[in-house]
């Protein structure tokens, strides 16, 4: 599957191994809420260079409605060229967001 991604200008692979482990690993976000995932990586509140992996992005959404209100982060693996490919590596809800480095913010 792939998700529209504005923020890199192209889209986001979503492998049904990936959509797998997030379901397996973290039951809160898959299958329930797949749109906020989808939302997330089109409309995200945040974009943060993760500090480990400096070729991973970590696209976040603040939900209201989500568990009282919480985030829900999308890790955004880029490969280098010739490859030019995104692929969500995981998903997870959060409480708060914390570890990176903040590349954009939603004004």
């Amino acid at each position: 599957m792939n998700l529209d991604c504005p923020y890199l200008n192209t889209h986001v692979e979503l492998s049904e191994e990936r959509e797998a482990h997030i379901r397996d690993k973290h039951p809160d976000l898959l299958p329930a809420h797949r749109d906020y995932l989808s939302q997330t990586v089109r409309d995200p509140d945040e974009v943060r260079r993760d500090p480990r992996f400096t070729n991973s992005l970590l696209f976040s959404h603040w939900f209201p409605d989500l568990k009282g209100g919480k985030f829900v982060v999308v890790v955004v693996v880029a490969d280098p060229p010739p490859a030019d490919r995104y692929w969500i590596v995981t998903a997870y809800v959060a409480r708060q967001l914390s570890g990176g480095t903040v590349t954009w913010k939603r004004p």
